[in-house]
């Protein structure tokens, strides 16, 4: 007897009915675990204020730490998370600037002859992007500014629109509309075929160290051949079906909560449907007061507080917000079943900032909050406050963990210490 699928239907006279679960279904069942096992995913978030770090850091190491007033918003999931402390990215300062290269530890971001590396999302989506529809996601909640860079460091343009972000992961575009979107990339194809077949005649008339080169530039290529060959067949795929609504977009810039909570609510339908399994937020403040009770001074200006009391307060009760928001985004994570867990075990999640103190923009001991993806989490993981620990040793953590056979990240020296799998 052959196996029937979990998701088939009973329809009749306009109703559709899904069936339980059946013995028939137990091998097909099977299967989808198996390859639910791999769906490993990661999602990174900058909040370009930083987070005031009295209010974050416990002051004791290890599992029994005291709670802190932020920490106090994730009680539900202390298990569920790891509070890192003392880390940061060698060589990278530059205030602000530090946001070029929160996710790829490139040097000196200020400096005129910097240039960017690529970031860890991106250095993930050459390996694992092609099994989705969407390699990964880039958002924002403000236009033109993202933390994603490819691999020749050059920014990937960011989404800071949720209606648009849905409509391009759920909605079906018109027949030529989509027959549009197939030709050029078809025509990005025939462009690579030409550029290698060029590049491949130059190859008996030049030197060893230009072989070496051109062959570098032939795996570039391929790479691309194979997102654009990709990228055409997941066009001839319908797309998901949800039932939620089309987003309404937040048309107050200064609401970065409510913008936050919107973008936060189309991960967890971009992750739940597997359309990607790689995506970065930057959320980079604002120079305004937010629609918050109890905040009557603009954001930027409660982070340079000073030690001004007042300024403080506000700045917490922002802060906390934010908190709140995150908070959310991971309940929504946790309370998505699959057939191994839930999607929150089997979805890294970090939240963190480019500043460790948004008052005088230092860009040591980052805020660093580690959830989910099946990390045996429960702990604050503290390292020297002055020597800070590599930050990218993470990164080649979570790599491992999606994985990505890798024992290098940036300016990494291995995995990170106490960080257990």
């Amino acid at each position: 007897m052959g196996t029937i699928h979990r998701r088939t239907f009973l329809r009749a006279s306009g109703v559709a009915l899904s069936l339980p679960l059946l013995d028939a279904m137990l091998a097909e069942s099977s299967k989808a675990a198996e390859a639910e096992k791999a769906r490993r995913r990661m999602v990174l978030i900058d909040l370009g204020f930083g987070l005031h770090a009295p209010n974050l850091f416990p002051t004791k190491t290890g599992r029994d730490y005291e709670s802190t007033p932020y920490l106090d918003v994730l009680k539900e999931f202390r298990d569920d998370y790891t509070i890192i402390s003392g880390t940061s990215h060698p060589d990278v300062d530059g205030g602000h600037f530090a946001a070029k290269s929160f996710l790829t530890g490139a040097p000196k971001p200020t400096s005129a002859n910097f240039k960017n590396s690529i970031s860890l999302d991106q250095s993930a989506a050459e390996r694992i992007g092609l099994e989705t529809r969407f390699s990964s996601l880039t958002l924002s909640l403000m236009a033109g500014r993202g933390i994603a860079y490819s691999r020749s460091g050059v920014e990937i343009p960011s989404e800071s629109r949720a209606s648009r972000l849905f409509a391009k992961m759920f909605l079906g575009g018109k027949p030529e509309e989509k027959q549009q979107q197939i030709q050029r990339l078809k025509d990005g194809q025939s462009v690579m075929d030409a550029v290698l077949d060029r590049a491949k005649a130059m190859q008996s008339r030049v030197g060893a160290r230009d072989r070496e080169k051109l062959d570098q530039y032939f795996s570039s290529v391929r790479a691309t051949e194979q997102r654009l060959v990709q990228a055409e067949e997941w066009e001839h795929r319908p797309k998901p079906h949800v039932t939620a609504k089309p987003p309404q977009d937040v048309t107050n810039s200064a609401d970065v909560i409510g913008g936050a909570r919107l973008m936060f609510d189309m991960m967890h339908l971009a992750l739940e449907t597997d359309s990607t399994r790689l995506i970065t937020l930057y959320n980079p403040g604002v120079n305004a007061v937010p629609p918050i009770e109890g905040v009557t001074q603009d954001y930027h200006n409660l982070s340079h507080h000073g030690q001004d009391a007042e300024r403080l307060a506000q700045l917490k009760v922002v802060e906390l917000e934010q908190m709140k928001a995150f908070a959310e985004f991971l309940g929504q994570l946790r309370g998505a079943k699959e057939a191994e867990g839930t999607l929150l075990e089997n979805t890294m999640v970090l939240l963190g900032s480019d500043l460790g103190n948004g008052s005088s923009h230092d860009n040591h001991n980052l805020p660093i909050i580690l959830a989910g993806g099946g990390f045996k989490h429960g702990q604050h993981l503290g390292f020297d406050k002055t020597n800070n620990y590599p930050l990218p040793n993470l990164f080649v953590s979570m790599l491992q963990r999606l994985g990505i056979e890798t024992d290098k990240f940036a300016s990494s020296s291995g995995t990170m210490t106490g960080l257990e799998a």
